[in-house]
């Protein structure tokens, strides 16, 4: 069937031609709109529901809204994890889906289960969807600041949500436009207990009396001479004077008493729970444009900066707008630097060509053809949908040697048969055909292996699937163009260049040199075939030296260029002190002369996507181009010097890669390498065993920093009201709840309306009634009747410790541990930590602690791959057996997988690599390369053979040994040059990737080293102990003539 393909398009040759035009022109057209960004969407598909709840505790927020929300959510269809949060004010539900789920059908299903679940909510709570993005949405941040000093905080604030972020959501491509700090301007009316008092006005009278005078409304309409008019009527607060004016009532001589009379009213900021500073000068109010799931991220930013520098003229003088974090930085280096190894792999397998074959032209058929291949990659990439980043990109920088394999293997054939029969126009067309449909057949099901050998990638899932399989499709959809074209187009353009003088084999000085090295090592392996085999197990049996102490990790850190710091922080410290901290961070941060930009982040951005509580950091650390850095010095170095400046007593320093940190927190809620959950129905029990696990882990070699998150270490002011004492002044508990609501904590009331903007109006009493528990206990309560008493009376107030944040992963409360390590692969270091752990610590009944973070992923990635691997080879061994339709060659080239392996992993201990998920994908992808290899060596051994064995039956003679160690050195010696040549374009096409640098880099190295190792081993151990095995087998046959006599049987027809 491939032989009648061929010639058909030799035949149809014009035809050929033209649609290989047409798909240049559409794959160039795909090219052009493939979207970029830096790596996969790692991103779970998941839904947030973030619930406000103002005022209220942590542990009334679980109660009453994140327990009932996250029971609730556990039932919704392909829901595998629900993550709760319950903070100080707010609650935070995340609810993530198994992958392929569509996540606007899974935002319907948590909209239809949420509706259910809605009205037991208390009243002020009100539960709303997240943006329809995820963390690694963000994409792009920027700081509004004044140096002049003409606008404070409140101001820039303003200037941020009522004019940039509106303007900015508009743009296509963006979900949200969070804020990070500034301050709130609000309304404060504090009211004073000694004039209500005075007056016998109760609180709830002034909270009501602002609500009424703040409202407008309309009167419908009135004709007046044939005309109609609407009727409107104005009432909105718009300024401190209209709050001034509001009466709450009148005195007894009749006149009006005026909020004013009653309280202060000032204007002031709001409570803030996140607040950003700006490179250690001050605070700053901060902008994040959060990209929509699935958008094209380069796009996205490129229109977000056109439009900043379009409404830069509509600021305000004085202020400006400084970028903190662009992630169009690493995707345009990650695009540059694949693309540039890509043109470097094009011109290396083209100069391989030249000097192997000594022929230009025939080098133009793989000129013309490999681009052709790649481009098809990219036409089935953008009817896919996919992106062009450093995985789908390095997929085909990975594929470039073995797609011209089949090219060179038919163009050296081609040159065989035209020593043989030289060229004329009569005959030209006739011979390509035959060179080509004599090893067509074969090859195409070499690059149909090397296709499937593929499979296991697919079968990844979570993480680590979405990672790999961008680069699997893109080398699947690179091999089949491959295969396509080796049988349609190649056979075409080899007609068309291949003419003129051919250097013939024996007088090229390449092949010369290869025939000599190789003639004495033949000869040897031909006269001891049995102990060529018994040293090939012996190399095989040398692979445990390395494997013995190689680490494990799931991958290795992907230099983004940028530095997120998240340090964790001891819960309850205040926003003063949280500022505090992140200007004495960022200007030592500042300090190191590789930082452009620092931008930290106490406390949580104004979006469902961040459910950071007011302790925890992120610095996002701007880096110089690395054109600017100090000689010498690498990200590593930086790293170091950071977490040695950067030494603060209470703070636990992580360094991470900004996309990497958020997908991390996203999967698993886990910001370091090593987690630890801990799961279990008492927060103060799971603390205890939290500063057990702390105090063990710290001893374990290679922890870098441990902290156990103090999930009971928030400060309270307990208020317990006395019941019976309540109830002799007539007070139930909600009417002292709505003093402590109101006059303790404050009530957002209303706001007012000025013009586009609002701000909030709050009334609460003055600091001085409220500053301690001992002026608390003094506070006023009015009872029914008028009289009043101190809330001391009625409550016993005391200062307590619980839960500043509580965690919950599928209804079961959490306490948390982040582990840092270094100097140690994640393997080795949970094997040990869990030994250790396992000897000293002793669990409750009812709790249990489990593994989390990139360690998950890694024994996942693990556990699959070690299922889906063993399938593969089958698929391998069937499509060899479809090829050669005999057993004992298929063997002979399954053979050659564990010698491959041998110097990939060889070559992984030399470079101080650790076995990885993506050095797994290495040698998936070696597997499909090494065995064409050994498909093209029994290919020419039996063309060889076959040729010794029609010239016995012309002679009239029995084949003998001789001929059988002619056949193996015609097959073997003669046609080294193709097989050198397949390897050489396989190795030099990676050879880029190994020894480059630049973004994507770290994840590429371990893909190519493995390969490359791989193939060292499998053509050197090919070149041998295939020879010996074959020769060990056809002896073996030349010792049963009566069978052949007889009639093969079915045994005789699998082996021969």
């Amino acid at each position: 069937m491939i032989g009648s393909l061929i010639r058909w398009s030799i035949a149809n040759r014009v035809i050929v031609l033209i649609l290989a035009v047409l798909l240049a022109g559409y794959g160039t057209f795909s090219l052009s709109r493939t979207p970029l960004d830096a790596i996969p969407d790692l991103s779970d598909v998941q839904v947030i529901i973030k619930t406000t709840y103002p005022g209220q505790s942590p542990q009334v927020v679980e109660d009453q809204v994140t327990y009932p929300l996250t029971t609730a959510m556990l039932a919704v269809p392909g829901a595998v994890t629900v993550r709760g949060y319950s903070f100080f004010n707010d609650s935070y539900v995340y609810i993530i889906f198994e992958d392929g789920t569509d996540l606007y059908w899974a935002r319907s299903r948590v909209l239809e289960y949420l509706s259910q679940v809605a009205p037991n909510l208390p009243a002020s709570a009100s539960p709303a969807l997240g943006p329809d993005a995820t963390g690694v949405g963000w994409i792009y941040q920027y700081a509004l600041i004044d140096r002049t000093g003409q606008h404070d905080l409140a101001q820039l604030r303003s200037i941020q949500d009522w004019f940039l972020k509106f303007e900015l959501q508009t743009i296509e491509g963006v979900s949200e436009v969070a804020t990070i700090g500034g301050m709130v301007r609000q309304y404060q009316v504090v009211a004073d207990p000694d004039r209500l008092r005075a007056y016998g006005i109760p609180l709830s009278h002034v909270r009501m009396a602002i609500q009424r005078g703040n409202q407008e409304s309309g009167g419908r309409v009135i004709e007046m001479a044939e005309a109609e008019y609407m009727v409107r009527a104005s009432g909105y607060i718009e300024g401190i004077d209209d709050l001034a004016a509001i009466p709450i009532g009148l005195s007894d001589t009749g006149t009006p008493i005026l909020l004013s009379d009653v309280a202060e009213i000032r204007i002031g900021p709001e409570l803030r729970r996140g607040l950003g500073e700006l490179n250690g000068e001050g605070e700053a109010v901060g902008g994040v444009i959060i990209m929509r799931f699935g958008e094209n991220a380069q796009a996205t930013i490129e229109r977000v900066e056109h439009r900043l520098d379009e409404l830069r003229g509509s600021l305000p003088e004085g202020v400006e707008i400084v970028t903190t974090y662009n992630r169009a930085g690493l995707i345009e280096r990650a695009v540059e630097s694949l693309s540039e190894k890509l043109i470097e792999e094009f011109i290396v397998v083209a100069l391989i060509c030249v000097i192997f074959l000594f022929h230009i032209r025939s080098s133009l058929v793989i000129v013309f053809s490999l681009p052709l291949g790649v481009l098809a990659a990219f036409v089935v990439m953008n009817a896919q949908g996919m992106n062009a980043n450093i995985m789908s990109l390095g997929g085909i920088a990975i594929a470039v040697g073995a797609m011209v394999d089949a090219a060179i293997v038919m163009i050296e054939n081609l040159h065989k048969h035209i020593e043989r029969e030289p060229l004329t126009p009569e005959n030209r067309w006739r011979i390509v055909g035959d060179a080509a449909a004599e090893v067509g057949p074969a090859l195409f099901f070499s690059l149909l292996i090397i296709t499937f050998s593929f499979v296991p990638i697919f079968a990844l899932e979570a993480q680590e699937g979405r990672l790999f399989h961008p680069l699997a499709f893109t080398k699947t959809y690179a091999m089949a163009a491959a295969a396509g074209l080796s049988v349609t187009l190649v056979p075409v353009l080899m007609g068309i260049f291949i003419r003129g003088k051919i250097t013939p084999e024996h007088k090229n000085p390449v092949n010369r040199i290869l025939i000599a090295g190789y003639r004495p090592f033949i000869k040897l392996v031909l006269g001891h075939p049995w102990a060529m085999i018994g040293l090939a197990v012996l190399v095989l049996a040398s692979s445990a030296v390395p494997l013995s102490r190689m680490g494990s990790e799931f991958m290795p850190d992907l230099d983004e260029g940028d530095i997120l710091y998240m340090p964790s922080a001891y819960p309850a410290a205040s926003a003063g002190r949280m500022g505090e901290l992140l200007q004495q961070t960022n200007r030592l941060i500042m300090t190191v002369p590789e930082v452009l930009t620092v931008y930290g982040k106490a406390g949580r951005a104004e979006t469902a996507t961040d459910p950071a509580p007011m302790s925890m950091i992120e610095t996002t650390i701007q880096l110089r181009p690395r054109e600017e850095w100090r000689p010498g010095i690498t990200m590593d170095d930086i790293r170091a010097e950071l977490n040695a400046l950067v030494d603060i007593p209470s703070l636990t320093n992580a360094w991470v890669m900004p996309i990497r940190g958020r997908i991390d927190m996203l999967a698993t809620g886990i910001k370091t390498p090593v987690g630890i959950k801990i799961a279990g129905p008492d927060l103060a029990v799971i603390a205890e065993i939290g500063q057990q696990i702390e105090d063990i882990i710290e001893g374990v070699p290679g922890t870098a920093s441990v902290y156990a998150e103090r999930v009971t270490g928030g400060r309270f002011v307990d208020i317990d009201l006395n019941r019976l004492e309540a109830a002799r002044f007539g007070l139930n508990v909600a009417d002292v709840h709505d003093v402590i609501r109101t006059a303790i904590g404050g009530m957002t009331v209303t706001e007012s309306v000025e013009g586009q903007e609002r701000y909030p109006v709050n009334i609460r009493y003055p600091s001085d009634y409220r500053g301690s528990p001992e002026q608390l206990r003094s506070l006023p309560v009015i009872t029914p009747t008028g009289a009043q008493i101190p809330l001391g009376r009625i409550a016993d107030i005391s200062i307590a410790a619980g839960p500043g944040v509580i965690r919950s992963e599928n209804a079961r409360p959490n306490g948390w541990i982040y582990v840092d390590i270094a100097d140690v692969d994640i393997g080795t270091y949970v094997a040990d930590a869990q030994r250790i752990l396992a000897d000293e610590l002793v669990l409750p009944p009812g709790y249990s602690i489990s593994w989390s973070g990139q360690y998950e992923f890694m024994e996942r990635a693990k556990a699959r791959l070690a299922v889906v691997v063993p399938v593969t080879l089958i698929i391998i061994v069937l499509l060899l057996f479809l090829n050669f339709r005999r057993l004992i060659p298929v063997l002979l080239i399954i053979g050659t997988l564990p010698l491959a392996l041998v110097g990939g992993i060889w070559l992984l201990d030399l470079l101080g690599y650790n076995m990885s998920v993506a050095v797994g994908v290495g040698f998936i992808a070696l597997a499909g390369v090494s065995v064409e290899i050994g498909v093209l060596m029994v290919l020419y051994l039996e063309h060889a053979l076959a040729d010794r064995r029609n010239l016995a039956i012309e002679e009239g003679r029995e084949l003998g040994l001789e001929d059988l160690t002619a056949a193996i050195i015609a097959g073997a010696l003669l046609r080294v040059r193709p097989i050198m040549m397949t390897v050489a374009v396989i190795i030099a096409g990676l050879l880029p990737i190994m020894f480059g640098s630049g973004t994507g880099s770290e994840v590429m190295r371990r893909i190519a080293a493995p390969m490359v190792g791989g193939m060292v081993s499998a053509t050197v151990l090919t070149l041998l102990v295939i020879p010996a095995a074959f020769l060990i087998w056809q002896t073996l046959a030349l010792r049963q003539p009566k069978q052949r006599k007889h009639g093969p049987s079915a045994t005789s027809d699998l082996a021969q």
